[in-house]
């Protein structure tokens, strides 16, 4: 399903936490913080109706056969989600695919853990093309990007979980409920920690097509606009964040199987979570 969002309908899911973070202001005074937020907001306001915000996303039937998740999907059938799992000795040793019921599995005793969701979310690529006269006004409108692609993922994922997916219907939480992860299931997003391969895009990607919410991929599956965020959805009421941390030649050779990809690109796109 694709969605398109005005502005204005994205601005009060913004966690502006990480806006004065990218200004290197969050050790400053409220008053600072609160200069910069109203000038933001002023330009928000400016940007209402020339620039709007996009999701795209979908819920599959899944389930886990080790550190893979397979889905069902009527574009491509089949398709298999290829996973890491933490390897070092003082970690719990986990992975996505724990948190996706395997196929032996009845899933009535954890509803909705034989589903998965994929998404991604962007914003108009004018709002990264169309300030170059001014580097100010340039700077500022990709960190506002970067906050609106972050903050669709919020509201889609709040709509996914009470009405799309419907796992949640009667979830009722404060933006700073939401921007504190108190509802249910986890919204792993590609490239952080527990799932590093920035190429996961083009296994996403194969399956919602991101081109028609304008975003493109990159040789190495980075996303352009850069203001752009891309992930799973998992509602599993144990799920929760971690980091696979350094992974050993093992595990890069099965990984590389699994992907399906030459095992020195795999060595590439991983090369930070390597431990050698």
């Amino acid at each position: 399903m694709k969605i398109t969002y005005q502005i204005k309908d994205i601005v009060p899911y913004i966690n502006w936490v990480y806006y004065y973070y990218a200004w290197g202001v969050h050790n400053q005074s409220d008053a600072e913080k609160d200069k910069l937020r109203l000038e933001a907001e002023m330009a928000l306001e400016k940007l209402e109706g020339r620039y709007r915000c996009f999701a795209v996303f979908d819920i599959f039937e899944a389930y886990s056969d080790g550190d893979d998740v397979l889905i069902s999907t009527s574009k491509s059938g089949r398709v298999t989600l290829p996973f890491l799992r933490q390897q070092q000795p003082d970690s719990d040793f986990l992975c996505l695919s724990d948190f996706i019921s395997p196929a032996s599995h009845d899933s009535s005793d954890i509803p909705d853990s034989s589903r998965i969701g994929l998404f991604a979310t962007s914003v108009s690529y004018g709002l990264e093309a169309d300030f170059d006269a001014d580097p100010y006004e340039k700077m500022m409108m990709q960190m506002l990007a970067d906050r609106l692609a972050e903050a669709t993922a919020e509201r889609m994922h709040e709509e996914v979980r009470k009405h799309y997916w419907g796992y949640a219907p009667d979830e009722n939480l404060c933006i700073a409920d939401l921007h504190a992860e108190r509802f249910q299931g986890i919204r792993p997003a590609v490239g952080y920690p527990s799932l590093p391969d920035t190429s996961f895009n083009f296994v996403i990607d194969s399956v919602l097509d991101m081109r028609q919410i304008g975003i493109r991929l990159t040789e190495s599956g980075a996303m352009k606009p850069h203001a752009s965020v891309s992930g799973l959805m998992i509602s599993h009421p144990k799920a929760h964040y971690f980091s696979i941390g350094k992974i050993g030649d093992d595990q890069l050779l099965d990984y590389s199987r699994r992907r399906g990809i030459p095992l020195e690109v795999c060595r590439k796109y991983l090369a930070a979570n390597l431990q050698s």
